[in-house]
């Protein structure tokens, strides 16, 4: 395959300039509007289209064209050979002028390359780049446009394999019936179950209560103190994330209630019976916290300082209607954007941000830094993905006269950073 991809890449290299997807629309007021309520973009933009929207404007949304995309047939030939994954990672726009509603513009592309193949973070895969130009009705261009892509190998997980990455592997089964119970532990919380009848407290929680039969429960948050009941010292098997010997106890709650966890903090052979403990949280991986037990007389951890947060030019909250309202805004209906089954499958972990939108909140950033700026050109790389359920942060610093450095963090990492250019004669 790796020989016919190169091959394939050097003949479409050699063809140049191409035409390519159509513009289906003229520059229109009802698509800007779109756009920028989507992304927030505050601009007044009167008869002219935000320049980091010109993408939007081929973009064939759900409709398939039959050829006018240089890098289709790579692309496809990736996908037949298992790189079915595709994330956007560079993208470079270039603005001769901004566009003016009315205008009905037309497009070019041409080749850039393939590289590859590559380990990358998503897995194996080849970077697919290519250019594309867009042109006025008197054939002046308006814009040019640098674009990669990788096509990767999602990570192939056998039935009951740990997860990749980091992630504890023995991860609790979270049902209807235990769901409030993680969700305390969560929020720094030990939640009984209590029975809303009769005020039994129960443990494990259950679907109904054993002393009265009623299934209406509600939950009581425990004062974190008891005393070891009995234990085990465990020595083998094995545990992943554990090194032996240590001690797994039950726990009587000063509630009346026992419940199992490990008692940390001090010697095996200190443990005993009628122990007093005390209640601590342990962070086992991003997304589980057990609640564990240690010597009631132990003292408690001082917590380090945390440093103030920089503040941050621009703060997104990247809520599910987000991510697919602003990914419809750009007439991008890749999967990976608004189905999270989809997504998940190729091996990420939700639906993120689309590199259309990236662009756009770059924008809205630089000319909130530089308020009246003219843009000249809009350079990003793609860092982690931007998921939904986090936080974008984006800060800006000059980096000279016409010069401006964006960078937008979730809580991953830096999801983007760019180089913005403005116009000499703004």
């Amino acid at each position: 395959m790796h020989e016919e991809l190169t091959a394939l890449a050097e003949r479409l290299t050699a063809l140049g300039e191409q035409p390519a997807l159509p513009c289906l629309d003229p520059v229109n007021a009802a698509m800007i509007r779109n756009w920028t309520q989507a992304l927030g973009d505050p601009g007044d933009w009167a008869d002219a289209a935000p320049p980091a929207m010109i993408q939007v404007w081929s973009m064939p949304g759900l409709v398939e064209h039959k050829g006018g995309g240089v890098a289709d047939e790579p692309l496809r030939l990736l996908n037949e050979h298992g790189y079915t994954g595709v994330v956007a990672t560079n993208c470079e726009q270039t603005y001769d002028r901004y566009v003016k509603v009315g205008e009905h513009l037309r497009s070019t592309m041409r080749f850039g390359g393939v590289t590859g193949p590559k380990k990358t973070g998503m897995g194996e895969g080849y970077f697919v780049t290519w250019y594309q130009s867009w042109y006025d009705a008197d054939d002046q261009r308006v814009a040019e446009m640098l674009f990669r892509v990788l096509k990767f190998q999602p990570r192939k997980r056998a039935g009951n394999a740990p997860k990749k990455g980091g992630k504890y592997p023995l991860q609790p089964a979270i049902g209807l019936d235990t769901r409030f119970f993680w969700d305390g532990v969560n929020e720094g919380e030990l939640r009984i179950q209590r029975c809303a009848d009769c005020g039994t407290l129960r443990h494990p929680p259950g679907p109904m209560c054993p002393s009265c039969n009623s299934t209406n429960r509600e939950h009581v948050v425990a004062s974190g103190r008891g005393t070891v009941y009995s234990y085990v010292v465990h020595h083998h098997p094995p545990v992943p994330g554990r090194t032996p010997p240590y001690v797994v106890a039950v726990v009587e709650l000063a509630e009346g209630v026992r419940v199992v966890g490990n008692v940390n903090g001090c010697p095996p052979e200190d443990v005993h019976v009628g122990m007093p403990v005390r209640l601590v949280f342990e962070r086992m991986d991003d997304e589980l916290t057990l609640p564990q037990w240690t010597p009631a007389g132990a003292p408690e951890p001082v917590a380090e300082a945390t440093p103030e947060p920089e503040p941050a030019e621009l703060e997104i909250p990247l809520t599910p209607t987000f991510v697919i309202a602003t990914a419809l805004a750009t007439r991008d209906f890749t999967p990976v954007h608004h189905d999270t089954a989809l997504a998940r499958a190729q091996g990420t972990k939700d639906i993120f941000l689309n590199i259309l939108t990236t662009m756009g909140v770059v924008q809205r950033a630089a000319l909130q830094a530089v308020p009246g700026g003219k843009l000249a050109t809009i350079a990003v790389r793609l860092g982690v993905p931007a998921y939904a359920g986090d936080t974008l942060r984006v800060r800006t610093e000059r980096a000279g006269d016409h010069t401006l450095k964006v960078r937008g963090a979730v809580s991953l990492g830096d999801h983007v950073t760019a180089t913005v250019t403005f116009k000499e004669d703004a």
